[in-house]
């Protein structure tokens, strides 16, 4: 296997993309957050002590998709055209499932946009959350679609 981001001694660089075409380019990513089934409830009925705590992350996720390239050292700026955060809530089992999608007309994927963006969110859930419960868990961040460019579609398989 062949890593992009080395050039042939062996030192980090940015991939080279100017070449290539502009394709339109969709990624949707997960987190999932673990809490108690009651913290759950509590968010979403809206009295926890912090507020809406989803609005919130939600924003928190949209705001992290744009500043991707400040995080992720070799990723690419983009011209991002859309984010949206959603949320899969679980009171029973105690979780919140944060999807988020990403679009951009661009010449690279935003696979690391929407992963960064569902991160992100689960994040700000743990800290909006983290004074009624100090064992939240985070997990289970991944990819679940993607597609544009040569590559093309990738669905995980276990995604719903």
């Amino acid at each position: 296997m062949t890593f992009n981001h080395f050039d042939t001694a062996g030192q980090a660089i940015m991939v080279d993309v100017s070449q290539k075409e502009p394709t339109m380019r969709t990624a949707s990513a997960s987190a999932l957050v673990n809490l108690t089934p009651s913290i759950v409830r509590d968010i979403g009925a809206g009295v926890t002590s912090k507020g809406d705590v989803l609005s919130v992350a939600r924003l928190a996720g949209i705001a992290a998709a744009k500043k991707t390239p400040d995080l992720i050292p070799l990723s690419h700026p983009l011209a991002i055209h859309h984010v949206s955060v959603d949320f899969k809530v679980d009171e029973e089992a105690g979780s919140i499932e944060c999807i988020a999608t990403v679009r951009a007309f661009e010449r690279t994927g935003v696979e690391m946009e929407a992963m960064t963006a569902a991160a992100v969110t689960a994040l700000t859930i743990y800290d909006m959350c983290k004074g009624a419960d100090k064992g939240i868990t985070i997990g289970r961040i991944q990819l679940l679609f993607k597609e544009g460019g040569k590559s093309g579609v990738y669905r995980r398989e276990d995604a719903k």
